[in-house]
């Protein structure tokens, strides 16, 4: 086995406003200075992220840690999205450090539509085929190459060992509020199932903002600041945090999902949810953002305890 990846401490996020966007691009790009710029509502944590004109956005890193991440979406996005079912964020120029801002950034093509939301889906069991149909042309992409797990994404992709103290101290936060240790058995099981080794390409991050409505139906997928390749079972997150019971199983269907992958996606479902449970708990501020959170760890409790999960098969190898 080897060692448990450290994922280091938070990092330490800078701000930046619309005018020391203004002169990064004025003085990098100077054929673009006369265009508009504006904050995106929403516009993400890792990135500070401005509307440029009509039709391109800047992409700021607001930390060190994320910043990594720059080089690798230059590299390769323009190659995974000439693949792909979907539009995915292709960059058009790399910005340097400057104007006081220590990053460097990029320049991109927007791309229309709204985040997912459930009550913007207009056919929730298309939508759970459709982002299948898009993961598995991802994981088809040829991975030789491929960006590794490391610092650049969070260990995405590798073993979910790296998360274990963090579970099992929100866990201990978590007290009384949930069945802490059902949800250690299903983290457990999680820990446990075997990865066959393969590399092959992920998100990273597929959560309902970055995933993009037209018309009620995924209409692009955005923000691969997270992607790699390795395990990709870390795309699976979405499962529990987004989709019904029933479009679940369609989506685990359509992706032929073995058991011990759809195991350790639950574990990363398990391990999202309880990384962005809010504290204090009965803070009337974080009523609705923990209500969310509970309600997710109920998806994950039920289905375990339905009957409808059997022990991950096991692989012939294993990485971690």
């Amino acid at each position: 086995m080897t060692a448990i990846p450290d994922l280091g401490p938070p990092p330490q996020r800078i701000t930046v406003d619309a005018e020391q966007v203004h002169r990064l691009v004025s003085g990098q790009f100077p054929e673009l200075a006369d265009l508009p710029i504006e904050p995106v509502a929403n516009g993400g944590w890792d990135n500070w992220t401005f509307h440029l004109g009509p039709d391109r956005l800047v992409r700021l890193p607001s930390a060190a840690e994320y910043a990594s991440a720059v080089d690798k979406e230059h590299r390769w996005l323009p190659a995974l999205a000439a693949r792909l079912p979907l539009p995915i964020p292709t960059p058009l120029a790399l910005g340097k450090p400057g104007a006081n801002y220590p990053y460097p950034w990029s320049i991109y093509r927007w791309l229309d539509g709204e985040p997912a939301r459930a009550d913007r889906v207009t056919d929730p069991l298309r939508f759970a085929l459709d982002l299948a149909r898009f993961l598995a042309a991802l994981q088809n992409i040829d991975a030789a190459g491929g960006p590794q797990p490391g610092l650049h994404n969070w260990f995405r992709g590798g073993t979910l060992r790296a998360y274990d103290k963090k579970v099992h101290d929100a866990l201990a936060e978590l007290d009384g509020h949930v069945d802490a240790e059902l949800v250690r058995e299903i983290w457990a099981r999680a820990l446990d199932a075997a990865w066959d080794g393969v590399d092959r390409w992920f998100h990273g991050d597929i959560a309902p903002g970055n995933l993009l409505l037209a018309d009620g139906r995924l209409a692009a997928v955005i923000d691969f600041g997270t992607c790699g390749v390795g395990d990709p079972a870390c795309d699976l997150t979405i499962a529990w945090t987004f989709l019904t019971a029933d479009c679940r199983q369609a989506f685990r269907q359509r992706l032929r999902v073995d058991d011990a992958t759809w195991a350790r996606g639950r574990g990363w479902a398990l391990w999202k949810t309880l990384a962005s449970c809010p504290h204090p708990f009965d803070d009337p501020g974080n009523a609705k953002e923990f209500a969310n959170a509970q309600r997710i760890l109920g998806e994950i409790v039920s289905e375990w305890t339905s009957g409808a999960v059997t022990d991950p098969v096991p692989s012939v190898s294993r990485r971690f």
